[in-house]
């Protein structure tokens, strides 16, 4: 059959493209993978045993592929093709010859059934198998979640019982009283839709055998503090460490409560060792992705796993590696936090681009999901795009701020026209990147040449790769080189909370000397997702702050940004079904 993005869905491209797939113990072969080292989960797709191959290959000289990170501009709610322009140049490369590993986050519940659907990348770019990937994969997520609600179980078991009994009655159970203070509690519990009706709830509601009544709440599982673990560890014994580090609150005298505290650290790891291997997923034309870690890095980490990339690194000569939203999130979390986490170095960086988004960002009318587009943005306007590539030249400074060699990939639309793509191409070129138009999505491999040529040539320019801060300055330092540096902003200022809340973390040097990652909104550059473009004369609005001392780092709130997105009034559930006669899901994208 031929596969024709422009008269069929994504889930119909993906069914029709699933009878052609590699069985996954031939991929894993063809990788150099040994037999022992995958667990099949079907068919098409399994865990890798991330331990042994690391163990095997990672030696003193051992060749390393290319290390190139995938990022965006700022994009619209629709989403500007990441994933699908990692696929596409994943395929690109393959079609030079080249031997490449994608490297992609697990698609999380929220958006799969909310409005932006399935991470899988579209077209003729997907991972597949598609409907595996967007439904609970090999559980990674699920892992997650339940190691956090066990995390949850205990913290408030252990405020119930301590309400209820003395002293002497705890320390027959082989407790002693931690005092926690019900107002400050660092964790939510998760689950892996969007539902903002959980965002703030009161739980132990009832009698004495019913918990300890108190405010609480849900966060997304994608933004819980265990999915930053698994992204950030470089193996289980890393992992186990930073899983007893978790603060879960604090004790009326101020002292940190963590996992280790309430003995639930090794449960909670217990449930992380099947998700601390990868998943060996393949591109609609067969080249090697792994799926690994979660989304939303506006508030999250928001990065495939530093163990992908290692494996995909010595397995690989060009490991694709995709990082969340716009530069100014995704890839200064990825530049500051996970390569200093892991010690790697990136060859070149991939800012994905389009017309719509840069003429959104122009001053064109808003974007709505579920919404017709605005003639505007299917009809040619050079001005809009041409205002809109201030957002672009931002992000492009980003990159080149960090040491590293940016490609600037349009993806293309077919609505795009030949002059507008020439002054994208123009502003690209003149600030120092190199500049291509893919049709992946449109025509897979064979329309990603073009990128996959500039990214050969970009990884083969030398690196000057710098951090853009010390973790020996102050905390309030590294927060505004963020803001001004990378945002654009005239500085930053501090609620009340947020202020007094600096003041402790700055106050303790293990958490002193943390990494900085930033909640914000993706829809901007600045805190207001109104403010397209590239804004000035604003500044940083810091009304929290989370200390993830597991993971790391050290989470300022900036704005109005929610840790539990909303269900919007379309979601993507409504078209999603399955085949009675088949078993296939339908209306998945």
């Amino acid at each position: 059959m031929k596969l024709d993005p422009l008269k069929m869905s994504d889930w119909q491209i993906a069914e029709a493209a699933e009878e052609s797939l590699k069985p996954v113990a031939e991929l894993a072969a063809e990788l150099g993978i040994e037999k022992d080292e995958l667990s099949q989960y079907g068919k098409f797709y399994g865990k890798i045993d991330s331990a042994s191959i690391l163990s095997r290959l990672d030696k003193p000289g051992a060749k390393r592929g290319k290390y190139i990170n995938v990022t965006a501009i700022t994009p619209t709610p629709l989403g500007e093709g990441k994933t699908t322009t990692t696929m596409g140049l994943v395929q690109g490369l393959g079609k030079l010859g080249r031997e490449p590993v994608g490297a992609i986050r697990q698609p999380s519940g929220g958006p799969t059934f909310n409005i932006k659907g399935s991470a899988a990348g579209g077209g003729l770019a997907q991972c597949l198998p598609l409907s595996p990937l967007s439904l609970g994969l090999t559980g990674d997520i699920d892992a997650i979640t339940n190691a956090n609600n066990l995390c949850m179980a205990a913290l408030t078991a252990r405020m119930q019982h301590e309400n209820n009994y003395d002293d002497a009655r705890l320390a027959k159970s082989g407790l002693t009283r931690l005092d926690i203070d019900p107002s400050r509690i660092n964790m939510r519990w998760a689950m892996d839709f969007c539902a903002q009706a959980l965002r703030n709830i009161t739980i132990g509601k009832g009698g004495k055998l019913d918990g300890f009544e108190m405010d609480s709440g849900f966060y997304i599982s994608v933004a819980s503090e265990v999915m930053a673990i698994l992204a950030l560890s470089g193996d289980l014994a890393d992992l186990r460490d930073r899983m007893s580090k978790i603060v879960v609150a604090w004790s009326r005298s101020g002292k940190p409560i963590t996992t280790r505290d309430l003995e639930v650290d090794g449960a909670m790891t217990a449930w992380m060792v099947r998700a601390v291997n990868p998943t060996l997923m393949q591109t609609v034309e067969g080249q090697p992705v792994l799926v690994h870690a979660g989304p939303f890095a506006n508030i999250a980490v928001g990065q495939s796993s530093v163990i992908a990339d290692r494996v995909g690194g010595l397995l690989g000569d060009f490991i694709i590696t995709e990082s969340g939203f716009g530069a100014d999130i995704g890839f200064e979390k990825f530049w500051n936090i996970k390569c200093r986490t892991s010690g790697l170095v990136p060859d070149a960086a991939v800012i994905v681009a389009t017309v719509r988004a840069l003429k959104s960002h122009g001053g064109g009318p808003a974007v709505k999901p579920g919404a017709k587009l605005d003639e505007a943005y299917t009809k040619e306007n050079v001005a809009l795009v041409e205002a809109g590539c201030e957002n672009l030249l931002a992000h492009i400074e980003t990159v080149v701020k960090s040491g590293v060699t940016p490609v600037v990939c349009l993806n293309a639309f077919h609505t795009d026209t030949a002059a507008e793509q020439a002054v994208v191409r123009r502003v690209a070129e003149e600030n120092g990147a190199l500049f291509a138009v893919s049709k992946h999505w449109e025509k897979g491999g064979e329309g990603a040449i073009e990128l996959a040529e500039a990214v050969v040539e970009a990884s083969s320019k030398p690196s000057t790769f710098k951090f853009l801060y010390s973790l020996d300055e102050p905390i309030e330092h590294r927060i505004e080189k963020i803001a001004k540096v990378v945002y654009g902003a005239d500085g930053v200022e501090y609620s009340e909370t947020a202020a007094a809340k600096l003041k402790v973390i700055e106050s303790d040097p293990a958490t002193a000397s943390m990494p900085i990652c930033m909640a914000k909104t993706q829809y901007s550059l600045s805190h207001d997702p109104e403010l397209k473009g590239r804004p000035k004369g604003w500044t940083l609005p810091v009304k929290d702050f989370l200390t993830y001392s597991g993971a790391g780092f050290v989470v300022p709130v900036a704005g109005d940004i929610k840790l539990m997105p909303g269900t919007a009034s379309d979601p993507a559930y409504r078209r999603i079904d399955v085949d009675t006669a088949t078993g296939k899901v339908k209306g998945l994208y």
